[in-house]
């Protein structure tokens, strides 16, 4: 449990920015999947883009989790952390031709197909590799998740998947074909889902599908769910894992295929959280800001989604008062609601807004929470910030699972242009 005592102890050992990530929390989360999901065979694909970070990895693999993965690198993320290569599935519209006879090469369980131009191609690499390509199609099931429209995935609009008259002729065409070996159908809607009903209608329509495929003989030994249930940041009512489970095997009735899927936000969101430091308060007219040291560049959920994560002050010396120096005595009264903001030179550069906090010195800590999912995972260098630290905790204890960056770490791949 990551107590207040403990934030304090582990901003001043690694400094701020820095993000934390309760791993026994974490377990926590896996074992609800797999308690959900035990009557049937299943795997716990654990989606890398939520979190790829090596050690975080490492310690699924231990928990028998297989790795859902949207580029090369996460496959090689997944392999390296000790993941087996036959829990490993492939996603993503934008596989190049190196991608895909890298992830054939490592013989990894299936490729998610996103269309047909792309299954063409694996079926070519394939042939000039002699190889049988093990694949599944993402079926696109056109309805809508209800959740941003950044993150979802499962309408017509949607740049994911083939529709289901198509992902029909594809298999067909898949089942004939001596170097392709269709093995699993996916879908996935969308992130951040709250509500049951779009994830249980998406599972009646695929399933109807596979019924149809298993009449022309196709030999399909998964069903890919997908992923994207919610967590709470703020007031979301989320979906509880045994009745999210229980819908989708209500709809599977009569269905011998083992169940893939792909947790993401669900398993490492809640699990962490970014540290922050008060620099300084300003105020501009009626508008009072907290300026930390934590950006946009560090969490951009906020700036990119309009995401609202909770806050919690900490003050590091509460019998020391806020010193008000006579030169701002003269500005509008105390805002009781302040913006948190960041350094970066971006209007957009923002942690949170209008919310409710103290007056607060420099030195003082803020504790963004729900941040263990696309927090790190979308950091950047803009502005030529260094990304943060990253420290795991287990049974109680801390361990830095990420170097700070120094400025050398910044320009180590760079060139200098000479004359």
């Amino acid at each position: 449990m990551i107590t207040k005592d403990l934030l304090l102890y582990l901003a001043n050992k690694y400094g701020t920015p820095l993000y934390v990530y309760d791993f026994d929390e974490i377990k926590n989360k896996v074992f609800d999947f797999k308690r959900a999901f035990k009557a049937r065979k299943s795997l716990i694909c654990y989606a890398l883009k939520a979190n790829s970070n090596l050690s975080l990895l490492s310690y699924l693999a231990s928990l028998d989790c297989g790795a859902d993965c949207v580029s090369i690198n996460e496959v090689k993320r997944a392999l390296k952390a000790g993941i087996p290569k036959y829990k490993i599935i492939y996603s993503g519209v934008g596989k190049s031709d190196l991608d895909i006879k890298e992830a054939l090469e490592l013989d990894i369980l299936f490729l998610n197909l996103e269309s047909v131009e792309e299954m063409l191609r694996v079926e070519t690499i394939a042939k000039d590799l002699g190889k049988s390509a093990r694949i599944s199609i993402r079926v696109n099931p056109n309805v809508d998740a209800k959740t941003h429209p950044y993150i979802s995935t499962g309408l017509r609009e949607n740049k994911f998947g083939v529709n289901i008259e198509s992902a029909k002729k594809m298999y067909i065409y898949a089942g004939n074909s001596k170097f392709l070996h269709p093995i699993g159908i996916h879908f996935h809607i969308g992130s951040q889902l709250v509500e049951l009903s779009p994830i249980t209608q998406s599972a009646n329509k695929i399933v109807e599908l596979i019924f149809g495929l298993l009449a022309l003989k196709l030999d399909l030994k998964f069903i890919d769910i997908g992923g994207g249930i919610g967590i709470k940041y703020n007031d979301e009512k989320t979906i509880d894992i045994y009745s999210y489970a229980q819908g989708i095997l209500k709809e599977m009735q009569g269905l011998d295929l083992s169940i893939i899927c792909e947790p993401g936000r669900y398993i490492v969101g809640d699990c962490g959280v970014l540290i922050s430091k008060i620099l300084y308060e300003k105020q501009n007219e009626n508008k009072r800001f907290c300026i930390v040291d934590a950006a946009m560049n560090d969490l951009i959920r906020p700036a990119l989604y309009n995401a609202k994560h909770k806050i919690e002050y900490i003050s590091v010396d509460t019998n020391q008062k806020s010193h008000i120096p006579d030169l701002l005595k003269d500005n509008t009264r105390f805002q009781e609601y302040a913006d948190i903001v960041g350094p970066i030179c971006e209007s957009g550069d923002y942690i949170a807004k209008h919310i409710k906090i103290p007056r607060t010195k420099a030195g003082d800590l803020i504790i963004i929470k729900s941040a263990g999912a696309y927090g790190f995972s979308m950091s950047s260098n803009y502005n030529s910030r260094l990304k943060c630290a990253e420290v795991a905790i287990i049974n109680g204890k801390d361990k830095l699972i990420r170097k700070r960056e120094n400025f050398e770490d910044l320009i180590a791949n760079e060139l200098p242009y000479l004359n």
